[in-house]
């Protein structure tokens, strides 16, 4: 329970999803044209990381924006994107 209010997971999970797609869409989106197959890691804030290796990346995001603070996608690969919530 947070704030008085019982935890529902499906409701966590869709605004985590949703947050990423936004994120992707504003941020991602733009890096397609050029970065097509590499991992882009978007904070909240919209600051990205890039890079060819899926484990990096997310070293990196970890170290960066901190847990739960931040969307993964590979670049144009819409089945890859995915919210961690480390």
């Amino acid at each position: 329970m947070t704030n008085g209010q019982e935890w529902n997971e499906e409701e966590w999970t869709k605004r985590k999803l949703d947050e990423q797609r936004r994120l992707y869409h504003l941020h991602g989106r733009p890096l397609e044209k050029e970065h097509t197959g590499e991992f882009v890691a978007i904070s909240l804030d919209g600051d990205i990381i890039l890079g060819r290796r899926e484990g990096e990346i997310l070293k990196r995001a970890l170290d960066t924006f901190g847990r739960d603070n931040f969307a993964l996608a590979r670049v144009g690969h819409k089945a890859m994107a995915e919210w961690l919530s480390l």
